[in-house]
């Protein structure tokens, strides 16, 4: 059953419930002449409408936002559970008015008998009854109307036993009784009021639910990759929690990890809260431990540069770089000088003017162009010419021989296997040994492209 089709349900059934108890406390206490049942009736009938209104209201609250209401339905709840306890106050303004008067005028008491009685204990069973079932379908929602609706009949339980001790009173010869349990009701209800519209206009203000900030910063604190909560804030529309946070990743990280990052947060702070609207925005900041390189990459990658093979020298008082910068190929000249020393600069800023920095400006690598399979023969040629390269060396097992035509010349990719003790460094010289000699004895061949890998097990 939906959140929605359980909240309506429970709602619809408690309108039939408070039209018919509140119908027979009225009938009773204008037939016995006890403004006790009387003001409880009218309490009852408050009720009613309380409940017609939830029934509405939550109808339309579960709704998803639109384009005038971004933030979703879930206020009228708060709206129509603020218009409720208006009509309380009216109600228990009313009946104080009215006890006053028959406890000044000494009005006779009411007419006992077993029928009111039995009216007010049925009364109670079925508002304990109703309570628990609005409370639990309130707390499953999290409905702020159906939960104002619970208290509603837990307050009449207290109402109708107060009705009793007064009627009691009056059946024992005491005169005020009946008046002094219909002002009793009027307390309750005001009290009811009172407490209904702390907690309504606490959610129409925006007040963050208690604890709620401390549990969603704990949370997206705790997802990996998250440095620290910068801000955070919270408020509630209906049952949805909405979270507005500001939080702090690491600079070096690559967009899709960022967004990797944000749909953990969203987990996270959907297990802490059921519901939720996460907003997250990344601050990206520098780490304690980045190494010169990574600021470097940082530097090229914020001014929209590709640099490799960046290699840093710290001569103590002294830090010398270099890099590889690549620009278009058809960049002329002077342009991709001023590129170079804008990088140079910037470099100069983050570490200090005495810093050296050598850029290598090379042509970027473009993208390799369409190509299609070579025949069989020509890979089977390559094959062997790299077999016999590789042959004596600590590179072997040459296989998974690919090679290409392209507008270009010829792309050839291998794989080979080497001892896994190797270091990379190592095996990438011997690599680079064996694909050079393959250029010299192919001329047609433009790039090779390899990649070693250890022995199967």
């Amino acid at each position: 059953m939906s959140s929605q089709h359980n909240k309506t349900s429970v709602a619809a059934i408690s309108i039939f419930a408070s039209g018919g108890m509140a119908a027979a406390k009225f009938a009773v206490g204008i037939a016995i002449g006890s403004l006790a049942l009387i003001s409880e009736a009218l309490h009852s009938s408050i009720d009613l409408v309380a409940t017609i209104i939830t029934w509405a209201v939550v109808r339309v609250s579960d709704k998803p936002a639109d384009e005038e209401h971004h933030y979703g339905h879930g206020k009228l709840e708060s709206v129509s559970a603020l218009g409720v306890t208006a009509l309380l106050y009216v109600l228990a303004g009313g009946i104080l008015v009215e006890s006053y008067s028959r406890l000044r005028e000494g009005t006779a008491p009411p007419t006992i008998s077993a029928v009111p009685f039995v009216v007010l204990v049925i009364d109670i069973v079925v508002n304990l009854w109703r309570a628990r079932a609005l409370h639990r379908a309130a707390r499953e929602t999290r409905s702020q109307a159906l939960a104002a609706d619970a208290l509603h009949f837990a307050s009449d339980v207290m109402g109708s036993f107060a009705v009793i001790v007064g009627l009691i009173l009056a059946g024992l010869g005491f005169w005020w009784g009946d008046a002094a349990a219909a002002a009793a009701v009027a307390v309750m209800i005001a009290l009811l009021g009172l407490r209904m519209a702390g907690s309504t206009v606490q959610t129409l203000v925006d007040r963050a639910p208690e604890g709620a900030h401390e549990t969603a910063t704990a949370a997206i604190r705790s997802v990996p990759g998250v440095i620290d909560v910068e801000r955070l804030r919270v408020r509630m529309v209906g049952a949805t929690t909405f979270i507005d946070t500001i939080a702090k990743v690491p600079r070096t990280y690559p967009i899709d990890r960022v967004e990797d990052i944000k749909r953990n947060a969203q987990a996270a702070v959907e297990k802490a809260f059921g519901d939720t609207d996460l907003t997250f925005t990344a601050v990206p900041v520098a780490r304690d431990n980045e190494t010169v390189r990574d600021r470097i990459m940082v530097i090229a990658h914020n001014s929209g540069l590709a640099i490799h093979h960046v290699t840093v020298h710290d001569l103590g008082a002294k830090l010398i770089v270099s890099i590889d910068l690549e620009v278009d190929a058809g960049m002329q000249l002077d342009a991709a000088h001023d590129v170079a020393n804008t990088l140079e600069r910037n470099i100069q800023e983050e570490f200090g003017a005495d810093v050296e920095v050598d850029v290598h400006i090379e042509p970027l690598e473009p993208e390799l162009p369409f190509g299609v399979d070579a025949e069989s023969e020509r890979v089977r040629a390559i094959a062997a010419a790299l077999t016999e390269y590789a042959a004596g060396g600590e590179i072997h097992d040459i296989h998974n021989v690919r090679v290409r035509n392209t507008d270009a010349g010829e792309i050839v990719n291998f794989h080979c296997r080497a001892e896994p003790s190797m270091s990379v460094i190592r095996v990438h010289e011997h690599v680079d040994a064996i694909e050079r000699a393959l250029r010299r004895a192919f001329p047609s061949v433009k790039r090779v492209i390899s990649h070693a890998e250890p022995p199967r097990a």
